[in-house]
């Protein structure tokens, strides 16, 4: 009698112990995407759905072919494909969730396919509360500053920015309110705890055109893999932006591939072969046939400090009329130090090593 409760007790915790671990297994796959979407002035929480141009096949995953039609925002990390031409434009209803941005993600966003997108907004084209890669495909996000006022504007505000795999980005801000600071990329800390970590931008064997009057691109820091500075000459990473020669903030920033220079890793800019200064705008800009606006002087650049830099990490829920954006507080996330992720490397390991504890578990429970 003691020896068939043994067993069965023995059975008893071991069936315990692999419940929990395929809990933990499979619990955060979920997680990882986004909790919500919102596009064509509707929000969604579950995958599996489409309209017209769209299709939300997975938590973290969106599909775009031919989508012509208002902002789109997430709640959460999303990979973007892109499929033919498509456009987002802010919503202009008194009623929205996304008022100033053409598109809005909470969290990690990857654009990558073989189509374009063009995203258009008040204050800024792409807003992303954390990194934004561009991944091989063609990216315009442009911000007019129109009823902005004592805020920055910028084709693209995100926390960090890589843009990858022969990707062509460009981003224009521009804006003439009072207190307005017109940036073609913006990245912001955003609150999230990288330090020095975040407000980077790196570019690998692709193209980037950015254009503000306060200053082509601001961040703290970047890298340039097979990839090189056109505009300006003699351009480097500044301690708040990219400056040039004379160390004045850059309000065009032309970055495009250098396939004869071996990868450099990180760089400040300033190796910049002697034929860049004969290259013209038109030759440089990464999106044949767009018209760029970068103004011709180099006025100093405004320090993009925590003094100067606005508070877009809270969503905005009021109209263009307001000067300041009240918001819907975002719960805590666990910021990536990487970039978006495109596999599950840092669960798998997780995985294993949880399975190991179950068979561990297991065998003790046996031996019970």
């Amino acid at each position: 009698m003691f020896a068939a409760e043994s067993y069965t007790s023995r059975h008893y915790i071991a069936i315990v112990a692999m419940a929990c671990l395929c809990v933990l297994l499979g619990g955060p796959s979920y997680a990882e995407g986004a909790e919500s979407l919102i596009i064509a002035g509707a929000t969604y929480y579950e995958p599996g759905v489409s309209g017209p141009g769209w299709a939300w096949t997975d938590t973290d995953h969106l599909e775009l072919n031919g989508y012509a039609g208002e902002a789109i925002g997430a709640e959460g990390n999303l990979v973007l494909t892109l499929t033919g031409q498509n456009s987002v434009t802010e919503s202009h209803a008194p009623d929205a969730d996304i008022t100033l941005c053409g598109m809005e993600v909470w969290g990690n966003l990857t654009l990558r396919g073989t189509g374009t997108l063009t995203a258009t907004g008040s204050q800024c084209g792409i807003h992303v509360s954390q990194a934004l890669v561009v991944d091989g495909c063609t990216v315009d996000a442009r911000a007019d500053g129109a009823d902005i006022t004592e805020e920055a504007v910028a084709g693209v505000i995100a926390g960090d920015m890589a843009v990858r795999g022969g990707g062509r980005a460009v981003a224009a801000g521009a804006g003439s309110g009072a207190g307005v600071r017109a940036y073609g990329v913006y990245l912001q800390d955003a609150g999230l705890g990288d330090g020095a970590a975040g407000c980077r931008l790196s570019v690998d064997a692709s193209w980037l055109d950015a254009t503000g009057a306060d200053g082509g691109l601001a961040c703290t820091g970047g890298s340039l893999v097979s990839a090189r500075f056109v505009t300006p000459a003699g351009g480097a990473f500044g301690a708040s932006g990219v400056v040039d020669a004379s160390g004045a903030a850059a309000p065009r920033v032309v970055v495009e591939p250098d396939v004869a220079t071996p990868p450099a890793g990180e760089t400040d800019g300033r190796d910049v072969p002697g034929d860049s200064a004969g290259k013209s705008p038109t030759d440089a800009n990464p999106a044949a046939g767009e018209p760029t606006t970068g103004p011709t002087a180099n006025p100093t650049m405004k320090p993009v400090a925590a003094t100067t830099k606005t508070n877009i990490t809270t969503k905005t829920t009021v109209t263009k009329t307001t000067v300041s954006t009240s918001s819907k507080p975002k719960a805590t996330r666990v910021t990536a130090a990487t970039l978006p992720k495109t596999t599950d490397n840092n669960w798998i390991a997780a995985s294993l090593s949880l399975f190991l504890l179950g068979l561990a578990l297991f065998g003790a429970a046996y031996r019970c």
